[in-house]
């Protein structure tokens, strides 16, 4: 009933497509981008439940007050305590490991203000753990969430991130002026 109410609200009420073409195994990290408004956690939320998926997500501790907190850990929310951002990547990259089952989408500007400097926290997380990495881009424009790339990382994070960012020049937030990938 929710899956059906989600699809309808996603892509027939609002409008959105997909183009999704890269296999989704038991375990993956999910890179997002653009991240340039609060409205892309509930595209993201929506499309999440209309295609039966469970991901969790990285999201700013100062988020998980009250009643928000127990919310946000319902639907998969995990906070991040930004000075302890190392010990996070390990603890996640083991959990990873250890688990037979692990999903987790991470936005790697880290902000929805322009920041050409992007999180690799997501990146090291699937190098420790082996996992690959699915480039989602959600283009506002085209209201078109799209997954055609994934790749495991080499350890050449330079590389890596030149590719990964390349992916994404050409999506459009909410906001495109609040997003670059520091090439475009």
């Amino acid at each position: 009933m929710l899956q059906r109410f989600c699809k309808w609200l996603l892509y027939e009420r609002m409008g959105w497509t997909k183009i999704v073409t890269e296999e989704h195994p038991d375990k993956f990290i999910i890179c997002l981008a653009p991240h340039t408004s609060n409205i892309d956690f509930l595209i993201g939320q929506l499309y999440m439940r209309a295609e039966g998926m469970n991901i969790n997500f990285l999201i700013k501790k100062e988020w998980f007050f009250g009643p928000l907190g127990f919310v946000f850990r319902k639907v998969g929310g995990i906070p991040v305590y930004r000075s302890k951002q190392k010990r996070m990547t390990d603890r996640l990259a083991e959990m990873a490991i250890s688990q037979t089952v692990f999903r987790l989408c991470i936005t790697p500007e880290g902000t929805r203000s322009l920041n050409a400097e992007w999180k690799k926290g997501f990146y090291y997380i699937a190098l420790k753990a082996h996992l690959p990495v699915l480039l989602y881009g959600v283009d506002y424009d085209k209201k078109l969430i799209q997954c055609t790339k994934s790749l495991i990382p080499t350890g050449d994070i330079d590389a890596d991130m030149a590719e990964i960012k390349d992916y994404f020049k050409n999506f459009k937030g909410r906001h495109p002026e609040n997003f670059t990938t520091g090439y475009n």
